[in-house]
């Protein structure tokens, strides 16, 4: 409990370093482009799709024009879904959390994939138990009945602001995930609503790397278990906290070395 609690202003600390350091400096719309490439290619690349960070970056300015190569369609118009799902969700932080924006959210966000990959309609509930790997996930019926009440209950802890917002989207996210109420898309659906409680109280977004996968599945894993949803707290607070210390320290070495270039008379151009 202490740990976490420390664990918490240090968080809180680093936002405001980060804030100020490292997202103010980016107008408000490349801020918003740079987070959905990253976000959209490490949460996508989670459940398996192959494009890098900068083949989505191209796949973001070209669409379809890109000249895909050795990709298929289906993970092209994964990824474009998942732009428009972020973009649906990020570009108005006032929608309250209910059911009724979970389902259309999955809408847009299946919306090219999930009738040929699962025979299901976009936005439409699993009608059979699911299972992820080893997970078997508790009965889908109960699961689905369950989802007005998480949403609903989410929305008032936001409202009543007493508990971290880091921690919220924690919880919320173990909590989704084992109700895993859709044939397809509960994880990245899961890490976009996670992201949008951050968002909706002004905190940076969380992004799981593909290279941390495993350690993010055992944390779901490991909270399910000893059924402490404090694991998966502290997940997310310690990954937020690596990209928040990664992406300050990338900007200090860039000035860095810009001021060394620029020591002098100014810029030297040599060809």
């Amino acid at each position: 409990m202490e740990e976490r609690r420390q664990l918490l202003m240090d968080y809180d600390n680093l936002v405001i370093d980060y804030q100020k350091n490292y997202s103010s400096t980016f107008s408000k719309e490349d801020l918003f482009e740079y987070n959905e490439v990253l976000f959209s290619a490490h949460y996508c690349a989670i459940e398996g799709n192959t494009f890098s960070v900068n083949e989505t970056r191209e796949l973001k300015e070209h669409g379809l024009k890109l000249k895909l190569k050795n990709k298929s369609m289906l993970e092209a118009f994964e990824i474009l879904d998942h732009f428009k799902a972020f973009e649906f969700l990020f570009n108005d932080l006032n929608k309250p959390f209910s059911e009724e924006l979970l389902t259309e959210t999955h809408r847009i966000l299946t919306a090219n994939t999930i009738l040929y990959t699962k025979g299901y309609n976009p936005g439409e509930y699993t009608k059979t138990r699911m299972a992820a790997g080893d997970t078997i996930f508790p009965d889908h019926q109960q699961s689905i009945k369950s989802v007005p009440q998480l949403m609903e209950q989410t929305q008032k802890v936001l409202d009543d602001a007493k508990v971290h917002p880091i921690e919220i989207s924690a919880k919320f996210h173990y909590f989704f995930i084992y109700l895993h109420p859709f044939p397809d898309g509960n994880g990245r659906i899961g890490r976009l609503f996670s992201n949008y409680i951050l968002a909706k109280k002004e905190q940076p977004l969380l992004i799981i790397k593909k290279e941390q996968r495993e350690q993010y599945i055992e944390s779901l894993k490991l909270t399910h278990k000893h059924n402490n949803p404090d694991l998966i707290s502290m997940f997310f607070i310690k990954t937020s906290m690596e990209r928040m210390k990664s992406e300050i320290e990338e900007m200090n070495q860039k000035i860095t070395q810009t001021r060394e270039r620029t020591k002098g008379t100014g810029l030297s151009f040599i060809f």
